[in-house]
């Protein structure tokens, strides 16, 4: 995976973020989601490649980037706090703008980085996600049902720390394998990526922090926003998961972005991994307005 591409480590002012990066042509900063790595981005890279300068980074607290201490509000993992980190490393790299893509957590921290650098960022791209003030405000039984994780994480340290720690391979199973593809998009060197680094408990830590800051601080963030995302926002997601089943994600993300378009692609949580090619496509599209050629 990755095998032409270059790898860095680079200091920020909270962190030391880890990545590839490589390719040719205007810059796209792609950001994984939980509990993964950059490397869910193994089968769209290499053809993004062929059209952008392509940076796939770790986020603070994931895969091989550090894990800040944290504080009593989570401060270190605000997507404000990680969302710094990437334009710090977009800076270090060279790139003064930039286009954005994250999935999940990754989306998260796209949307706050969109919002606080919106002069650097010039399109975005978001995968299998509505806002998360939006989501929240917007509970459902079903959506609590399918996104337990969400309000399980979030309990003290250190209860969901030590039952994740208990068996990091069942927990990554049973959150990754209960979608409605299965444990299918995902190869044997991706999985086994997400497996090294799960395993490790300082990592655990920082993703239930993650989660902590979402359901707090990143909240006070959202709710401060005084105007919309002004670049234009493409939103896709999964015809078969949960932001399909329990919420109108254009118009969530319209309440957030002046310049919304997107749809459901057929796949569930896992888009990069499991409809690549579709995935691929799409961004490319909207990045450069016209099909690859």
């Amino acid at each position: 995976m990755f095998d032409t591409f270059d790898p860095f480590d680079i200091e920020t002012s909270g962190a030391r973020i880890s990545g590839v990066n490589g390719g040719e042509g205007p810059p796209l900063l792609l950001l994984h989601g939980y509990p993964q790595t950059h490397v869910m981005w193994h089968k769209v890279a290499p053809g993004l490649s062929r059209h952008f300068t392509v940076v796939a980074a770790d986020l603070r607290g994931y895969g091989a980037s550090s894990k800040p201490a944290t504080d009593a509000r989570h401060t270190p993992y605000s997507k404000r706090a990680m969302a710094q980190d990437m334009a710090e490393v977009m800076t270090a790299l060279g790139h003064d703008t930039f286009f954005l893509c994250g999935h999940d957590r990754g989306g998260r921290v796209a949307h706050r980085l969109a919002a606080d650098h919106s002069n650097r960022v010039r399109k975005i791209a978001v995968l299998d996600i509505a806002p998360t003030r939006e989501m929240y405000r917007n509970t459902t039984e079903a959506f609590a049902r399918a996104y337990w994780h969400w309000f399980w994480l979030i309990l003290p340290n250190p209860l969901p720390e030590q039952m994740i720690n208990a068996d990091p391979e069942a927990f990554l199973t049973y959150k990754c394998g209960h979608g409605s593809a299965g444990l299918s998009p995902f190869t044997e060197d991706a999985w086994s990526a997400y497996l090294s680094a799960i395993r490790s408990p300082a990592t655990v830590h920082a993703m239930c922090e993650d989660y902590r800051a979402a359901a707090s601080i990143d909240l006070e963030h959202d709710d401060a926003d005084a105007q919309k995302l002004p670049m234009p926002l493409l939103a896709l997601w999964g015809k078969r998961g949960t932001i399909e089943a329990c919420f109108d994600c254009l118009d969530l993300w319209r309440q957030r972005a002046e310049d919304v378009r997107g749809w459901a692609m057929d796949g569930g949580h896992y888009l990069a991994e499991e409809r690549p090619d579709d995935v691929q496509n799409a961004l490319i599209e909207f990045f450069l307005e016209g099909p690859a050629p």
